[in-house]
């Protein structure tokens, strides 16, 4: 087969060729817009799920569908090191800029700048010069709205702003915010107030969420009442059908086609993870000799996959790992053969160790993105299968 034409797209947030399986979701994303332009309540939306089952690629769809109603949009995405207020600052100047041209009022459109600009400086308001930064917008910075440097109550009152700005021209503004766990307390604090006071109003604004599947708790550990605030969608593997269709519809723009056995035993091997299911499908058609592709095709090209996610998906997760990290999944893994949640209590005990020794080993991982606290007093693996890797390797894993 010619790998020219290999249709299959293993990658971090990478589009896939055919998108299987999340048709739900997108229905429900378009009600919401319509709901939000037509002056509806409606809540922001929340993506939860394990690594690897397209929360980006869904999230970049969702924008996409914005964007095609002419609202103004803008992303970013978590880092446990960075504050909200300047990644925040920089994607709703980008959904600002989106609506502006619609706008009658320029001078309305500089006066939400200006405010936009004094809530981006507040965080370095305090800083030497040296250290200053500067968000590109090239208005004078408005003092007295948002500019407190309580990001509750900056965040409050810049969101209403953009979002009546929106309404001038009768669109909405929504802002994509990818691995939203790794979010601040008190930014956490502030999204859930914004998004409280932006429904009482019936603003035209919403927050479009992504993250891990604790993500939920989080929200809920930092307000009582978020879940009311967010519509919340669990995203995870794909039927078989869609996992099916996944590897077909590709296949057969390309006159390529798979029979019944290779359909079985893709399935099986990627266990419906959409990321599993391009990593195989792009190994086994690169392999095959002709169409259609046969289990013995599968068969063959399942070391060539296995190899890639054994370096690229599981083990520069687990070279990010301290030792002391590592001996804890290997001692998760261990106790878990479906890679389901355990019991803290029963690593330490798997490790003869008592659990507040391990306190650190465990916070370090839940910072990484590598584990997560399923409920209390449980923990599990964010990525599907890495329990299965770890128990796969006789010795350390291969570094990468």
């Amino acid at each position: 087969m010619d790998p020219v034409r290999n249709p299959y797209a293993p990658g971090a947030g990478q589009r896939p060729p055919e998108l299987a399986g999340r048709k739900k979701q997108l229905d429900a994303f378009d009600v919401v817009l319509e709901r939000i332009t037509r002056g509806r309540p409606e809540r922001s939306v929340v993506l939860t799920g394990l690594r690897g089952v397209g929360k980006t690629v869904l999230l970049n769809q969702l924008r996409s569908a914005a964007i095609a109603r002419g609202w103004g949009t803008g992303k970013i995405e978590a880092r446990p090191d960075q504050e909200l207020r300047r990644p925040l600052s920089s994607a709703l100047h980008m959904a600002v800029r989106g609506i502006a041209a619609s706008h009658r009022d320029p001078e309305r459109v500089d006066d939400f700048l200006g405010v936009l600009k004094a809530f981006a400086l507040r965080s370095t308001a305090d800083k030497g010069m040296r250290e200053r930064w500067q968000p590109g917008i090239d208005v004078p910075a408005k003092t007295g709205r948002a500019d407190s440097g309580d990001i509750e109550i900056d965040l409050v009152e810049l969101l209403l702003d953009a979002s009546a700005l929106a309404g001038d021209v009768g669109v909405g503004i929504a802002i994509f915010i990818d691995e939203m766990q790794d979010l601040g307390p008190a930014d956490i604090s502030a999204l859930c107030a914004a998004c409280h006071e932006l429904s009482q109003d019936t603003a035209p604004l919403i927050i479009v969420g992504a993250g891990l599947p604790h993500l939920p708790a989080v929200l809920s550990a930092s307000k009582s009442y978020s879940e009311r605030l967010f519509s919340y969608h669990r995203i995870g593997r794909l039927e078989r059908a869609a996992a099916d269709l996944a590897l077909i519809a590709p296949a057969d723009r390309e006159d390529v086609e798979f029979t019944p056995e290779a359909l079985d035993a893709l399935y099986a091997a990627a266990d419906g993870y959409p990321y599993f299911v391009q990593a195989y499908g792009k190994a086994t058609w690169d392999l095959a000799a002709d169409t259609p592709i046969t289990v013995e095709d599968v068969r063959v090209a399942a070391p060539t996959a296995e190899e890639e996610l054994a370096v690229g998906f599981f083990g520069s997760r687990y070279e990010r790992a301290t030792p002391a990290e590592r001996e804890y999944m290997r001692a998760m893994a261990e106790l878990s053969v479906d890679d389901g949640s355990v019991p803290t209590s029963a690593v330490a005990t798997e490790l003869g160790r008592k659990p507040a020794s391990l306190s650190p080993a465990r916070d370090g991982l839940i910072k990484k993105g590598l584990i997560y606290s399923a409920e209390r007093g449980t923990i599990a693996f964010t990525v599907p299968h890495f329990g299965r890797y770890l128990r796969a390797q006789t010795d350390e894993p291969a570094a990468v």
